[in-house]
């Protein structure tokens, strides 16, 4: 005779109730959150056993809790210094840098920043402000005094030559700069 879903799940998930609770107020920052926090775990968790029940419920539960809070942070992506404070607790691995990690992603961002700068004055202000400054293409052409058509070709090219130039060495990324922004220029403005 197989046991219900319910009768499985208020004995081996909601019997735990008040160690997840007093779980994630300790671990979690925002204590008006703890009993939302609790409610879509459990949903999660019973919609889980709707396919296989899980062979250990409790951990099942609380590794669900774990997901549940890192999903939040992720969705947050501003992710304050309290909500991580306690990264052991969260279970979530850290990958220590190496020193060889933080050379190459200083050269990686060396090499970006010199073929941003390589990019032709206009189209490096549209990429900017679109890409980094995050405004649309009407606001971009808005801004800029230029029709969206120009401003998406700026992107395109822009896009390309950063492209290209993060497979070239950095010395020819200076030359290049240096001695064809003005004709790359000249060729995105006459884009339609």
């Amino acid at each position: 005779m197989t046991e219900s879903i319910d009768g499985w799940f208020q004995r081996e998930v909601l019997s735990h109730e008040p160690m997840l609770v007093a779980y994630l107020r300790r671990v979690w920052p925002h204590a008006q959150d703890v009993e939302d926090l609790v409610q879509e775990t459990y949903t999660r968790v019973y919609q889980a056993a709707l396919g296989t029940k899980p062979i250990q419920p409790r951990a099942f539960l609380f590794a669900t809790a774990r997901h549940l809070m890192a999903d939040r942070i992720r969705r947050e992506r501003i992710v304050s210094i309290q909500a991580i404070g306690d990264l052991e607790a969260l279970n979530v691995l850290v990958d220590e840098l190496s020193a060889e990690h933080r050379v190459n992603a200083h050269q990686e961002l060396n090499r970006l920043a010199a073929a941003f700068d390589a990019l032709p004055p206009r189209c490096r202000e549209v990429v900017w402000l679109r890409r980094v400054e995050e405004l649309s293409q009407h606001e971009v052409a808005g801004r800029l005094g230029l029709s969206v058509k120009t401003v998406e070709a700026h992107i395109a090219r822009g896009m390309e030559l950063l492209a290209q130039g993060l497979l070239r060495p950095a010395e020819e990324l200076e030359r290049v700069g240096k001695g064809t922004a003005k004709t790359e220029q000249d060729d995105v403005d006459r884009k339609p």
